[in-house]
Order: structure tokens, then C-alpha cells, then sequence
């Protein structure tokens, strides 16, 4: 079986897929490698897919391609209509990069809340000493706020048994949903952006959640709040976000996921003091591509078999 896998493999995962190559026929493409994309896709049976947007053009291009692989769970970078048109199946890894993206999401919390960019090139540049009297004034512990979660499954529950862990009574902890669910934590959305000191964003990127951060709920939020999103970027209006930024409404805001990635070096985000970045790889462990692997080459092996498949997130004819 041939499997197209749209990342660069490390050692680890060499070894761990080598007992499988007697039947598995893996070849590597980096994400912004096209001419190695296109010249492999033709033959490919499936695909491994990571953030690389797949087209309908792409897919038609893939004459042999049976299924779609994300690894992940988010699947608004692939086409699943074309799929679904050309009998391809599509499948995802709902909660497979879990633990990994909210203990993410928390590095960005205590990272943006405690200044760690400014105090770290403060030391290295020899400075720091004596102390900036404004920590004492800005600087907040996790178990001092209160924790809003937006979408509440897997990673939001995660993030909130640690920060509850770390001191957020569960009173402090609130959550909004599609609809209220009952659970004492939940608030509409407008409520939980009033009363939070620090916000994280955990949903689908849909038709429903693209600019749901607009100007006027940036506007709503607590001021001095802290906002974290390791969901997608579009989900949060970045022209929006950088004025509050700027004006110190909001105080800090930690980010996985842009509006446009790979950042472009225009992107005023990057040239604000009050934000941490990282490039999309909250999810990118050693132990989530682990289990990444199990559940691809498990859903391979049931290909090759006949059976179902796990987690398909679209219905072809069997």
C-alpha cells in the first residue's frame, strides 16, 4: 500500500513504522515541498495529511487514492466534498493530540501572563536588575484569574483539570459551548468574555466560528485580559486583536495559529512585545505523533483488510 505522508519523519518515526514496510510503502514530502507532492501523489492509495491544504484539484489528481488521513482532528484544510464526490474516504484523530495541545495551550498562558518573552531578552541582554516595579502590578498567577474556555471537548476539559490543578478554584473556571450543557461552568459567550481574565479559544475552524473573535467581542473582554488560541486563526480578527494589543486594552496574547501561515514577516503580531508565537506545534510531540502513527497504520491495515474504518468523517460507497 502506498501512503503519501505530508511531513519530514525524524528517527523515531523510521523505526517505529520500519516493522510495517513489508507491506506499507511510505514516502515522505515536506509540506512545502510541491514538486515531490505532485510527482507521488498520482499513485498514492492514501494520504497522511498534516496542515498543507488539500484541493479538489489535488484530489483529482490522485488517481488511485482511496483515503485521507488527518493527523489531527481539525479537517477544514481538506476538501471533503470533492473527496466525498471522487469516493474518497476522509478520516481524522479526534482527540489523538489532546493532552499534547492543552498543556500547549497552558505554556502560552503562563508564558503570556508571567512576560516571559520580555523578561527572557531582559536577561539575556544583561538587564532585569533591580526588578521592573510593573511586575508587581501586571504579572498574575493562574490560580488568581479566572479561565475562560471557548468549546468545551477534550483539550478544553484537559486545560481546565490543570489549571484547577494549579490553583483556579472550579468556581473561576468557565466554559461556553454550543448550547448550555448543564454544567455549573458554563456561560454565553458574552458573559464568559466580561469575566475572564485569561480567554482560550478551542473550537473547529466552520462557517460558524471564522471571525467569531471580531473588533467588538475583542472589545468585550475584560481589560487587561490575556487571549491564547491554539484552535485556528481565522477564528480571532488579528487586525482587531493587534489594536487591542497596541492600546494595552488586552495585555498579552499567546499564539499557535494565524490568520495566514507561515506568518508572513509583514504581520504586525510579530513586531508586538506583549505576545508569545509559536508556529502552529502545540500538537507536534513525540508522544502525539506516536499515537498518530498507531491510528494511521491501524486504519492502513484495516483498508488493506476490508473493514471499517475508524473515525471517517464522510460516507463513501463500501
Amino acid at each position: 500500500m502506498k501512503v503519501l505522508a505530508h511531513f519530514v519523519p525524524g528517527d523515531r518515526v523510521r523505526e517505529f513504522l520500519a516493522p510495517q514496510k513489508d507491506w506499507l510503502d511510505v514516502r515522505y514530502c515536506a509540506e512545502n515541498d510541491d514538486d515531490t507532492f505532485y510527482r507521488e501523489l498520482p499513485d498514492a492509495e492514501v494520504i497522511w495529511h498534516v496542515l498543507r491544504p488539500i484541493s479538489g484539484d489535488d484530489l483529482a489528481k490522485a488517481r488511485r487514492l482511496r483515503l485521507v488521513h488527518k493527523l489531527g482532528a481539525g479537517i477544514n484544510t481538506i476538501d471533503v466534498d470533492a473527496a466525498t464526490a471522487g469516493g474518497i474516504a476522509v478520516a481524522n484523530m479526534p482527540g489523538a493530540n489532546a493532552a499534547s495541545v492543552a498543556e500547549g495551550a497552558v505554556l502560552l498562558i503562563l508564558a503570556a501572563l508571567r512576560r516571559l518573552p520580555t523578561l527572557d531578552r531582559a536577561t539575556r541582554a544583561g538587564q532585569g536588575w533591580p526588578s521592573d516595579p510593573t511586575l508587581g502590578e501586571t504579572v498574575r498567577d493562574v490560580g488568581g484569574c479566572t479561565v475562560g474556555l471557548i468549546g468545551y471537548g477534550d483539550i478544553a476539559k484537559r486545560v481546565e483539570r490543570i489549571v484547577v490543578a494549579m490553583g483556579t478554584p472550579p468556581t473561576e473556571v468557565l466554559h461556553t459551548s454550543t448550547r448550555d450543557d448543564g454544567h455549573p461552568g458554563w456561560r454565553t459567550l458574552a458573559h464568559l468574555l466580561a469575566s475572564s481574565d485569561i480567554v482560550s479559544l478551542h473550537l473547529p475552524l466552520t462557517g460558524g466560528t471564522v471571525g467569531l473573535l471580531d473588533r467588538d467581542a475583542l472589545s468585550r473582554m475584560k481589560p487587561g485580559a490575556v487571549l491564547i488560541n491554539t484552535s485556528r486563526g481565522p477564528i480571532v480578527d488579528e487586525d482587531a486583536l493587534v489594536d487591542a494589543l497596541r492600546s494595552r486594552q488586552l495585555a498579552a496574547a499567546g499564539l499557535d495559529v494565524f490568520a495566514v501561515e507561515p506568518v508572513p514577516a509583514g504581520n504586525p503580531l510579530l513586531g508586538l512585545d506583549n505576545v508569545v508565537l509559536t508556529p502552529h506545534v502545540t500538537w507536534y510531540t513525540a508522544d502525539t505523533m506516536r499515537r498518530y502513527l498507531e491510528l494511521a497504520v491501524d486504519n492502513c491495515a484495516r483498508l488493506r483488510d476490508g473493514r471499517d474504518l475508524s473515525n471517517l468523517v464522510n460516507q463513501v460507497p463500501g
